[in-house]
């Protein structure tokens, strides 16, 4: 595909006044190159734009735009960086798309590690892929906040989890981020016998020393499916790993306190089910700020469903009336199996006519060590509920879904699920509202 090729220009916009079609080629603003969306935002902010074209017959035109400072053209490219997005140069020892099995789509297999991509969508990038310069053009364009997946900050070691060889210098670029004032959260993929014990001290402690620049970082065990063929050996935490991974955070968590006023850091939820421990309170999370890395996700649902039967329980009991009755099946992954249950216990205690069958789904396309939700295929949904199922709509959480879409990590389609059982599949949110609405089957 073309660079800054034009895939839509909306009606009445400044480019659809211009005469800017759609097929059109972007290739330059004001005579500047442009290398990506982020150099094309920052030189059209001008209140004076000269855009060089060229048209889907290859002739070259310039047209000449007046418009309102940072008033935004009306341009859509096919490429929504401009630029392709930057592959994985990394061969992490633990990296989960390494362990994908055969055959599905081309897509799952793809390595992003692109520093504007963690602007624009949260993704973790690693910094390996880019130099100082570009670092520095990060800066210019305040990219803030960036999401750095960092493992460990002993450089030797770093680079032997990354296995590349210029992936020592993380304190470096960290350093020309905090220069520059760039928020950063930070992860660190837990790998036992690797970067636990002392190295996970030393590198919360490196990180704490950044806390001006570092906002939150979180701390999540490695994901091992069952296609490790040729890979390096790796396991899984045991109750002991988790109990000292979440002892080192609560110890680290009081120095943050003192240090930043901040918590800092904070263990995944999937920590503190190995361990056998309970959640921390809905308050230690404070902003909730790496929930996307499965940090605080239980708890905050856990508040949520209390909160919104607290203030909307008494409206609808009076909704659904006295002779409210309702079956309905849920499943979940291992993982959150016994916290979803005893949330649905609890929702069936306010309201007697409701009975849910929560279903745990183990992970056998993956494998066994795979726990979470998201991971769960539309395959293995089906094998495990054929026969089991207490009623004819089946609940699930919208993140076993690719995004947008109705299809499972294996392709297979929810609607061809559902056939397959013979029910009615309802994707869930993430929030508490949406999960008691769920399982009463009200929509408002």
């Amino acid at each position: 595909m073309k660079k800054g090729l034009i895939s839509y220009v909306e009606p009445g916009s400044a480019a659809y006044d211009g005469g800017i079609l759609p097929g059109d080629r972007l290739l330059s603003v004001n005579g500047r190159k442009i290398k990506d969306i982020f150099d094309y935002r920052f030189y059209t902010s001008e209140e004076n734009v000269s855009l060089e074209l060229e048209d889907a017959d290859g002739e070259e035109y310039i047209v000449d735009i007046e418009k309102d400072p940072d008033e935004d053209l009306g341009i859509s490219f096919a490429e929504p960086l401009i630029d392709a997005d930057r592959g994985c140069c990394n061969n992490c020892v633990f990296c989960f798309i390494d362990q994908m099995p055969p055959g599905m789509r081309e897509t799952l297999y793809f390595k992003d590690d692109d520093t504007r991509l963690s602007f624009l969508t949260g993704n973790y990038v690693t910094l390996t892929n880019i130099g100082y310069a570009e670092l520095d053009r990060l800066v210019k364009y305040r990219l803030s906040p960036i999401n750095v997946s960092v493992h460990t900050t002993n450089p030797e070691l770093r680079c032997r989890m990354l296995r590349h060889k210029g992936a020592g210098d993380i304190l470096k670029k960290l350093d020309v981020l905090r220069k520059g004032c760039i928020t950063v959260n930070a992860q660190i993929v837990l790998c036992p016998g690797i970067n636990d014990g002392a190295e996970l001290e030393r590198t919360l402690d490196d990180l704490l020393s950044f806390s001006e620049c570092v906002a939150s970082v979180s701390v999540v065990p490695v994901g091992l499916t069952r296609y490790r063929e040729g890979l390096p050996e790796l396991r899984l935490p045991t109750r002991e790993d988790a109990l000292a991974v979440l002892d080192t955070v609560a110890r680290f968590q009081q120095k943050a306190l003192v240090k930043a006023g901040t918590r800092f850091v904070y263990a995944a939820d999937e920590f503190y089910i190995y361990a056998g421990r309970e959640l921390p309170e809905y308050e230690e999370y404070e902003e909730f700020p790496q929930l996307e890395n499965g940090v605080g996700m239980l708890r905050l649902l856990d508040f949520q469903v209390c909160e919104y039967l607290r203030s909307d329980g008494r409206r609808l009991r009076k909704k659904l009336g006295e002779g409210f009755k309702r079956d309905v099946d849920a499943a979940t992954g291992v993982a959150a199996y016994d916290f979803i249950e005893k949330l649905c216990r609890y929702v069936e205690r306010e309201f007697p006519g409701l009975n849910v069958r929560v279903h745990r789904i183990v992970n056998d396309f993956f494998g066994h060590s795979v726990t979470v939700s998201g991971l769960i295929t539309g395959g293995d949904l089906v094998a495990q509920l054929e026969g089991k199922m207490l009623s004819r709509e089946l609940l699930i959480t919208e993140n076993m879904l690719r995004s947008g879409e109705t299809v499972f990590l294996d392709d297979v389609t929810m609607e061809q699920a559902a056939e397959r059982l013979n029910i009615n599949i309802t994707p869930v949110p993430d929030s508490g509202a949406a999960f008691v609405k769920a399982l009463l089957g009200v929509t408002k």
